[in-house]
């Protein structure tokens, strides 16, 4: 290497001038490229905004749910916060709810953002693993979320919680194991994994790396199951486990299809275990 910051020239050969008669500077080297499935027109900035969005949502339904349980059911104002915390009906109603409006502003933010179809945007790609075809990838991401409830399930085993979690309240209200179960089911895996594997993991993948990106999000993840868990420090870190582990199989095939197999087949068998036996699975939401 020259003085000059340039590569030496071959013996008699004259470097090349410009038109202005200096040497032309040496181009930068190119960045690496992000992986297509992290490459999303949306950044920390829209991460703060969807936050303050999804919680002042949260709120506004809350507020309005307990209204319309004191007009129309008769609630009284002095039960409603227990009314709000332990009937199954009022909590799945509104998580449905909330979640819907959560999609919602999604697909009007992105749709501004991109041309493409918003589910391509947001990671619902097919599945692709090496020369593995999606045909043979389904049933495994299958049987790796039901591995993954059996080994949460376990795992609760060895927790000792003094008091009852707040969970236990919804299994015990009328129709709440039915309830739950049909939205564990039908919309947690794909409201939360467009959530959570479709819009927070590929920022937090380009700021910090994949590696702290999957350890992250699983955190957001559990983070969000301590309000039905509060108390219960050992569910909390398993759903913060399995929260990693369901962004790692999007990280791995690069596509939100893949969490959502996983989570869908890890909600199934625990709720198909909880029919089984009412009382083994109350340590662990969906």
């Amino acid at each position: 290497m020259s003085d000059n910051g340039h590569p030496p020239l071959p013996p008699g050969e004259l470097p090349s001038l410009d038109s202005s008669g200096t040497v032309p500077a040496a181009a930068p080297p190119l960045a690496a490229a992000v992986p297509g499935d992290l490459d999303t027109p949306w950044g920390m900035l829209d991460l703060l905004v969807f936050l303050i969005f999804a919680l002042g949502m949260l709120y506004l339904l809350s507020s309005l749910m307990a209204v319309i349980a004191m007009v129309q059911f008769g609630v009284p104002a002095s039960q409603i916060e227990q009314f709000g915390s332990t009937n199954a009906g009022f909590v799945v109603s509104r998580q449905v709810v909330w979640f819907g409006c959560i999609l919602l502003y999604l697909y009007a933010v992105i749709g501004r953002r991109t041309s493409q179809p918003f589910w391509r945007a947001i990671g619902w790609r097919g599945l692709q693993l090496g020369a593995r075809r999606p045909a043979a990838l389904v049933p495994m991401l299958l049987v790796g979320g039901a591995a993954l409830a059996i080994g949460a399930d376990v795992a609760s085993q060895f927790y000792k919680t003094e008091k009852p979690l707040p969970i236990q309240a919804l299994f015990a209200s009328p129709h709440g194991v039915e309830y739950l179960a049909a939205f564990a089911i039908l919309v947690a895996p794909l409201a939360e994994e467009t959530v959570f594997r479709g819009y927070v993991y590929p920022v937090l993948a380009r700021r910090f790396g994949i590696l702290a990106g999957i350890a992250f999000t699983g955190i957001l993840f559990g983070l969000v199951h301590v309000p039905q868990l509060w108390g219960g420090w050992g569910q909390i870190a398993t759903l913060v486990a399995v929260g990693m582990a369901l962004t790692a199989a999007r990280a791995a095939l690069r596509s939100v299809f893949a969490s959502y197999l996983v989570h869908l087949a890890y909600n199934g068998f625990l709720f198909a275990g909880l029919f089984l036996d009412r009382d083994a699975l109350r340590h662990l939401p969906h």
